[in-house]
């Protein structure tokens, strides 16, 4: 079997090389060359745990290989961004159009076509019309029917960063096809290294279930963000009250934070909000919640500044990922609260992120610094941003003219 998967980011390049690991050839598609060079050599140009090791294998085995251009195969996998536009927050989805405008020159009989990213309802429905379009000779697959040549299913990723590679094959993953035969097609396929099980559906509510599961939890971080909100004016320790609540036998209140980030859970649920804008009224008010904490982390530096001995304070942000033990930025409050202190306070912002080498560009340009934690913690004001096991593994004291904000409730006394 051969496979062509469209993506080499940090859902396609592990799922390559898992279908590589259980000798699949796999050829990946990537725009970034740096990416595709560093693939080739059997390296990695993110960080997940596990991942270096079986790329190089498959590559040296000569079971996976980066391009910069689809080929034919027997199934096609699209993992690509889907990110929102505009103030309105509408789906974007030009890249799932680009893809699949792309593979469709290679698209034969038999073949089967796969979207994982993360999509509003009605996206599978879409990418099957673009191949019908490009391949007027060939039956795409249907909703009304059961025969056609090419098959089409949607199959979202249910995976935590830092775990990818274990629960890539432990979880039990959602296959949804434009019919029940695609559905089974796709089935076969992540069953060659699928240890969960393979919940078949149709491709509009495997979409849904994906958006369902990650505003679920965005709903539930904007009950506890709420919450440190509320207790914040009322001076009541929200660690202490969440960790009290919690003793109770049905209740299980998250921790709050500095907001909400990553490709998925601050994203997903605004495909909801776009299609249902006068019923997702739970789910568009969790999001405006979680988008408006870092607000008031920042609002809680400037006070911070305001109160300091010195007119030049220097502002320490540790931690820029979007959650604990990972280099994963997109989205990352972390990474919008140091921006935009960095712009307000011009030359007095530091970061300390122990998983990166380098500031992306957005931090570097507003006047970031990337330093050590030993460092940062010698700031004026220190802002802890994440939890990342370095943090954790240290009881920093800090001077009476220090101000510590722990949007964690890492180091509270």
């Amino acid at each position: 079997m051969k496979l062509c998967i469209c993506g080499l980011g940090y859902i396609g390049l592990p799922t390559a090389a898992m279908f590589a690991r259980n000798g699949v050839s796999v050829h990946g598609v990537e725009i970034n060359q740096h990416a595709i060079d560093t693939i080739n050599q059997g390296k990695i140009h993110i960080v997940e745990p596990g991942l270096g090791e079986v790329v190089h294998k498959a590559v040296s085995d000569g079971l996976l290989v980066a391009a910069n251009q689809p080929c034919e195969a027997d199934a096609f996998i699209i993992c690509v961004p889907t990110p929102f536009t505009g103030d309105n927050h509408e789906p974007d989805l030009s890249f799932v159009d680009a893809a699949t405008g792309e593979i469709a020159p290679f698209i034969r009989k038999g073949n089967t076509v796969i979207l994982e990213s993360t999509s509003p309802v009605g996206t599978t429905e879409r990418v099957a019309e673009i191949l019908q379009k490009n391949c007027p000779d060939l039956k795409i697959a249907r909703e009304d029917s059961e025969y056609c040549d090419v098959y089409v299913a949607y199959c979202p990723e249910r995976v935590l960063p830092g775990k990818i590679m274990s629960e890539l094959v432990d979880n039990d993953r959602i296959v949804g096809g434009i019919n029940q035969v695609s559905a089974r097609k796709a089935a076969d396929i992540y069953g060659i290294f699928v240890k969960g099980e393979l919940l078949l559906t149709n491709a509009r509510t495997g979409e849904m279930s994906k958006l369902t599961e990650n505003a679920f939890r965005d709903v539930n971080i904007a009950f506890a963000n709420e919450l440190s909100l509320i207790c914040d004016r009322l001076h009541i320790d929200v660690w202490e009250l969440i960790s009290l609540a919690n003793h109770h036998p049905r209740v299980n209140i998250l921790n709050p934070g500095p907001g909400v980030g990553g490709h998925c859970i601050a994203v997903d649920p605004w495909f909801i909000v776009s299609k249902t804008p006068d019923l997702a009224r739970i789910i568009e008010t969790a999001r405006k919640v979680n988008d408006h904490k870092p607000e008031w982390v920042k609002e809680q530096v400037r006070e911070a500044v305001a109160g300091s001995a010195r007119k030049d304070s220097l502002i320490a942000c540790l931690g820029l990922a979007f959650k604990p033990d990972i280099d994963d930025l997109r989205e990352s409050p972390a990474v919008r609260i140091a921006r935009d202190l960095a712009r307000e306070f011009p030359g007095r912002v530091i970061a300390a992120e122990p998983h990166i080498a380098e500031l992306p560009a957005v931090l570097s340009k507003s006047g970031v610094r990337l330093t050590d934690i030993a460092e940062a913690l010698k700031a004026d004001v220190v802002l802890l941003l994440v939890d990342h096991r370095e943090f954790r593994a240290i009881k920093p004291e800090f001077a009476p003219e220090q101000t510590l904000i722990d949007t964690r409730g890492l180091w509270k006394s």
